[in-house]
């Protein structure tokens, strides 16, 4: 597609996400219209207790059902298969991956569209470790041990990129459906090995420096058990590639 037929397809997977949706939602449709985009936001809710799934359907209303596309499923079935799920109804030769809990901010997504066109890329990563990226809200410890995950990482798999457990990617299309065929990990192991694979398949991947904010509502998912899989997940990836 020419530049100015690329279409974007926002996935956003959802759990308790009421107060951070509109927000999002409302940032990511100003940010591509004043880039002057063609996209789409699919939303993943995966049963959200909390009423998310109805502010979806007030914002399918509000922005209109070919810009909103509401996709739910039943329950928590994990990140890999809700990119899975919502790939299956982008219409986009580009997906934009991200979190709907205002951790990402869209502005950025369109320093990725400009990075993705000057080097053909086909992946463009949010990095929090290059350049003027950063993350902001985090304690000590939340900052350690995602630098460590990071840099055990670099030293056992050597990706050739500096931010692999970041969630914030822009992907062509059938290059994420051929990562998706080939990954194995589920939650927090699953971007890294996503790069990782990307790497192995010889796809290009170029970096944009981003800030994180921490979320401002709700509770952060990283647990003590999300480390120990983690660093399982790392030293099977670590063995298999």
């Amino acid at each position: 597609a020419a530049g100015g037929a690329d279409k974007f397809s926002v996935l956003l997977p959802t759990y308790n996400e009421r107060e951070n949706l509109p927000l999002v939602v409302w940032l990511l449709a100003r940010t591509f219209r004043e880039s002057g985009n063609n996209f789409e936001i699919i939303i993943i809710d995966d049963g959200s207790p909390d009423g998310t799934q109805e502010i979806a359907e007030q914002l399918e209303k509000i922005y209109g059902s070919d810009k909103i596309l509401l996709r739910p499923r039943a329950r928590k079935l994990g990140l890999g298969t809700a990119y899975i799920h919502g790939m299956k109804h982008a219409t986009g030769n580009f997906i934009v991956i991200m979190d709907a809990d205002l951790s990402h901010h869209p502005k950025f997504i369109p320093d990725f569209i400009r990075k993705q066109k000057e080097g053909n890329f086909d992946i463009v990563s949010g990095t929090r470790y290059k350049g003027n990226g950063g993350v902001y809200g985090w304690d000590l410890k939340r900052k350690l041990i995602s630098r460590g995950a990071n840099f055990i990482t670099q030293v056992l798999l050597r990706p050739g990129a500096s931010d692999l457990t970041g969630s914030f990617r822009l992907y062509r299309k059938e290059v994420l459906q051929k990562l998706m065929e080939k990954c194995v990990s589920k939650g927090y192991v699953f971007q890294m090995e996503m790069i990782v694979r990307a790497r192995q398949l010889g796809y290009t991947i170029g970096e944009v420096p981003i800030s994180f904010v921490d979320r401002v509502y709700g509770e952060s998912k990283l647990g003590g058990n999300e480390i120990v899989s983690f660093l399982k997940g790392l030293l099977t990836l670590f063995a298999t590639t």
